[in-house]
């Protein structure tokens, strides 16, 4: 019999606010998974460092670029790619030996997380399972303690590579939204509050629930980009009781 694939989702970043079950199935995986920039622990390992055990063989799979090229050039898409299909190559060898995989996968495996790409991949040759995890927004939500929808509010989530035209057109017709994929692209988020109106209702918030955790409003951000984990908050003013 072959293994089965967990994609596991790890929350937003506190190590507590891992799922019941998702605690029991990566205790309980004879191999344990998870993405990292080369030279780098990577950030899903240290979410699962107080409650790894030390007896599941770990695969770290290392991408081979992140930031260096936009994420639409023909450099990009290539390399990644092919670096994806190395990837199911071998967790394939240990899936094929019949050893469960969980593979990690910061905050939800199925929101803007590389766990995707794998699963897509493997889905068809072998038993997959999804535990889904706290979003990184509802963790930076919660951080911040700002609602982000009230009444009949719509949320639009926006990922900052987005060019700087749509980003205004969306956030002009949005309730509320969720701006993520900052990194280089902070400048010209910011840009784009500011043209549609609405710096002064937003929140950037770095690292929610971490160690080093920051919430500010948008408008006192210092220049320069923004760090992995952080994003901006545009909470709804919807109707209240």
């Amino acid at each position: 019999m072959t293994g089965r694939l967990y994609g596991i989702g790890l929350g937003p970043g506190d190590p507590e606010l891992l799922t019941i079950k998702a605690l029991r199935l990566i205790q309980a995986a004879p191999v344990v998974s998870y993405f990292a920039k080369a030279g780098r622990r990577g950030n899903a390992r240290g979410i699962v460092d107080p409650w790894l055990t030390g007896a599941a063989i770990e695969v770290p799979l290392h991408y081979p670029m992140t930031t260096e090229h936009a994420f639409d050039s023909p450099v990009y898409v290539s390399v990644l790619a092919e670096f994806y299909e190395k990837a199911v190559a071998s967790l394939s060898t240990h899936l094929d030996a019949g050893r469960d995989v969980a593979l990690l996968a910061e905050g939800d495996p199925l929101f803007y997380g590389s766990f995707m790409h794998l699963y897509v991949r493997l889905r068809e040759r072998f038993a997959c399972e999804i535990v889904p995890g706290v979003t990184g927004m509802a963790g930076c939500s919660a951080a911040a303690g700002a609602p982000m929808t009230w009444g009949d509010d719509v949320l639009t989530v926006l990922p900052g590579t987005l060019p700087f035209a749509a980003l205004v057109d969306k956030l002009k017709a949005s309730d509320a939204a969720v701006v993520m994929k900052l990194g280089g692209n902070f400048a010209k988020v910011r840009l784009a509050f500011e043209e549609a109106g609405l710096l002064d209702r937003a929140l950037y918030v770095e690292r929610g629930t971490m160690a080093r955790e920051r919430v500010s409003p948008l408008k006192d951000k210092p220049e320069g980009p923004a760090p992995y984990f952080s994003l901006i908050l545009l909470p709804g003013q919807g109707r209240r009781p």
